[in-house]
C-alpha cells in the first residue's frame, strides 16, 4: 500500500463538512460549527447538505455528490464528517478515488465513517484520521478536542499516554494502525475496501452492542483469520455494551498469540476520543503505557 500524506492544518484554514452517513439535529450542527469558529477555523458545506431520507442524510447520490463537491473545493484544507450512524458503506463504490489521490486532504471522523476512512486509505494510500466529528465536538472532553487539533496542525508526531489504560497483556508491538468501529470493520471483510490486517496494530470500539453480538463479531473475524497476523490490539470505549470484563475475557480467549493487548484506551463513542492516524506507523510500549507514532503523518502546507 502506497503512503500519501495530507498537509497539516493551520489556524484560519477552511474545513469542509460532509454527511456520508446518517442525519443529525440542527442544534448539534450549529454547536460544532461554533466550536470550530472559536478554535480559529472557517467552515463550508453544501447548501443542501442535510437532505434527510429516513436513517440517511439524503440519497446515496446526494451524499456522494456533496462529498465530492467539498473535496473538489481547492480552498478546503480538511474534510470533517458531521455524523456517523449508517450509510458510508453505501457510497464507497461511487467515490472518485483518483480525485482524492490527486488532491489529498485531511479526512476525519469515526463510528460508521470508519468505512470511508478505511476505503480511502486502502484505495489511495492517504493517511486518514479517526477522531471527533462535528456533532460530537460539544460532548467530547477538552483534552480530546485539543488533541484533535494538535494532531491535525502538527507534522511532528506526538505520543499518547492515557492515564487509565489497562494492560491486559504486556509487550511491545510495531505496525501500521488499522481500526475503528468493530461493527463496521466486520462489514468490510472481503470487500475491496478492507485494509490489510497483516502486521497491523488494531484498535476497535463500539456502542450499543450486546456482549453476545460483540462476541459474534470478534469470533467471525477470528475465524476469518483476520487476527492471525496482527502485532497488537487496542480496545477502546465500548459504550452501553454490557459487562466489559466479559468482553475482555473473550478477547483473551481468542488471542492466544503473544501480542500486547490494551483496554480502556480513550478512543470511540465517549467523551474521551483521541485522534489516531489510520495507515501510519506506530509502536505500543506497555512498559510506559504509550502509543508512539514513529513517522510523520502530515506534511507542511
Amino acid at each position: 500500500m502506497s503512503h500519501l500524506l495530507p498537509a497539516a492544518l493551520r489556524r484560519g484554514d477552511l474545513i469542509g463538512l460532509v454527511g456520508p452517513a446518517g442525519p443529525w439535529q440542527e442544534e448539534t450542527f450549529r454547536n460544532g460549527v461554533q466550536i470550530l469558529s472559536e478554535l480559529g477555523f472557517q467552515t463550508t458545506f453544501p447548501r443542501n447538505l442535510l437532505d434527510q431520507q429516513g436513517y440517511l442524510a439524503g440519497s446515496d447520490r446526494h451524499r456522494h455528490n456533496t462529498f465530492t463537491e467539498i473535496w473538489r473545493n481547492p480552498d478546503v484544507k480538511a474534510v470533517m464528517a458531521v455524523r456517523g450512524g449508517y450509510g458510508s458503506l453505501r457510497i464507497l463504490n461511487e467515490i472518485d478515488y483518483d480525485l482524492i489521490k490527486e488532491y489529498p486532504k485531511i479526512l476525519v471522523g469515526f463510528s460508521d465513517v470508519t468505512a470511508l476512512l478505511s476505503a480511502i486509505t486502502k484505495r489511495t494510500g492517504l493517511t486518514t484520521f479517526h477522531g471527533p466529528m462535528l456533532t460530537t465536538l460539544k460532548t467530547s472532553d477538552r483534552e480530546s478536542v485539543q488533541n484533535l487539533f494538535t494532531t491535525l496542525c502538527s507534522h511532528t508526531p506526538q505520543s499518547l499516554k492515557p492515564a487509565d489504560l489497562e494492560i491486559l497483556r504486556p509487550g511491545t508491538a510495531r505496525g501500521r494502525l488499522l481500526g475503528g468501529n468493530l461493527t463496521t470493520l466486520a462489514h468490510l471483510v472481503s470487500t475491496p475496501y478492507e485494509l490489510p490486517w497483516q502486521d497491523a496494530i488494531l484498535f476497535i470500539e463500539d456502542i450499543g452492542e450486546a456482549p453476545y453480538r460483540l462476541d459474534r463479531m470478534l469470533t467471525q473475524l477470528s475465524l476469518a483469520g483476520r487476527f492471525d497476523n496482527i502485532t497488537g490490539l487496542i480496545l477502546g470505549a465500548f459504550v452501553d455494551c454490557g459487562d466489559q470484563e466479559e468482553t475482555w475475557s473473550r478477547v483473551l480467549e481468542l488471542f492466544q498469540q503473544d501480542i500486547p493487548i490494551w483496554a480502556n484506551f480513550p478512543v470511540g463513542h465517549g467523551p474521551r476520543n483521541m485522534t489516531l492516524p489510520i495507515g501510519s506507523s506506530a509502536e505500543m510500549d506497555s512498559s510506559s503505557g504509550s502509543l508512539i507514532f514513529t513517522e510523520p503523518f502530515l506534511k507542511m502546507q
